[in-house]
């Protein structure tokens, strides 16, 4: 394999080809950063949360790979990944997540202490997702607990203290995900059936859309209220309103529970969250 065909294989174990995974990481971590400063936060910290999301979210794609490498091969959507076809041998794989690790914990290191000292679980619940799926009924929930985890961490690097807010900002991006990566797993419902894992849209069953509808409904009222509580104005709200109408046609889209649309409706909850960043930084713009 030459060296290209080696970083190809890297590019593709990281998902850096599919940037939906890091947009729906980088989003929360942005809403935490922008409330946490009132406003523009400081460029410096912006950039290393940017940067240490796009690592995070690569190391935990590879240890998801790493982790479900017996299983991916099973899965019509997941059979052609490199390790399942050989590109890439596991502990080549291992040795990658560990190095983007180090990478991003390297990034925080000009930060204060809490930061450093929450860059702890945030790793841990990046390492340990993948094998909640062997267990736990619904693992999305877990998933959205890591990925949202760059909120209290936006807060302690910006302010030196993760307040309340910051816990609810995570709450809210636990239904979210809920929500988003079970429209993922209703994709691959059939084949995680066959093979044993665990997902959301196995356990909801039949009751899969009415869950995704209560946990978008959770997901925007408690974007709602945190913003209120906040002291945000119309910009904000509008911007609410118009991820209330994204999430409406997501619903629409899952109506049938077609594979095809069910994805479709994942990967557009990249502009579901873009608004909501869009009407914070407006409403911040229009009253600082």
């Amino acid at each position: 394999m030459t060296l290209l065909e080696r970083l190809d294989a890297y590019e593709k174990l990281m998902r850096l080809d599919k940037p939906i995974g890091i947009l729906l990481l980088l989003w929360p971590t942005l809403w935490g950063l922008w409330f946490a400063a009132s406003g523009l936060p400081n460029l410096w910290v912006l950039w290393i949360f940017v940067m240490g999301t796009v690592l995070m979210r690569s190391a935990g794609c590879v240890i998801n790979d790493w982790a479900d490498r017996d299983f991916d091969g099973h899965v019509g959507r997941t059979r052609e990944r490199p390790l399942v076809i050989g590109l890439v041998s596991a502990r080549e794989a291992l040795w990658l997540a560990a190095a983007l690790a180090l990478l991003a914990f390297v990034l925080i290191l000009p930060l204060n202490r809490l930061v450093i000292w929450l860059s702890i679980p945030a790793v841990l619940l990046a390492a340990s997702y993948p094998f909640t799926k062997r267990f736990f009924a619904i693992p999305q929930a877990y998933l959205g607990v890591a990925f949202g985890f760059g909120i209290p961490m936006a807060f302690a690097a910006q302010t030196g203290m993760v307040p309340a807010q910051a816990w609810w900002l995570l709450a809210a991006n636990v239904f979210w995900a809920i929500a988003y990566d079970t429209e993922y797993a209703m994709v691959d419902r059939e084949d995680d059936r066959k093979i044993g894992i665990r997902t959301s849209a196995l356990t909801f069953g039949r009751f899969d859309i009415a869950a995704i509808a209560i946990c978008y409904a959770a997901f925007l009222g408690l974007m709602a209220w945190i913003g209120y509580a906040d002291g945000r104005r119309g910009a904000y709200f509008v911007g609410v309103g118009l991820a209330t109408l994204i999430a409406l046609h997501h619903l629409f889209l899952i109506r049938d529970r077609e594979p095809a649309a069910c994805f479709k409706a994942f990967r557009h909850n990249n502009w579901l969250g873009l608004v909501v960043l869009v009407g914070l930084l407006a409403d911040h713009h229009l009253h600082p």
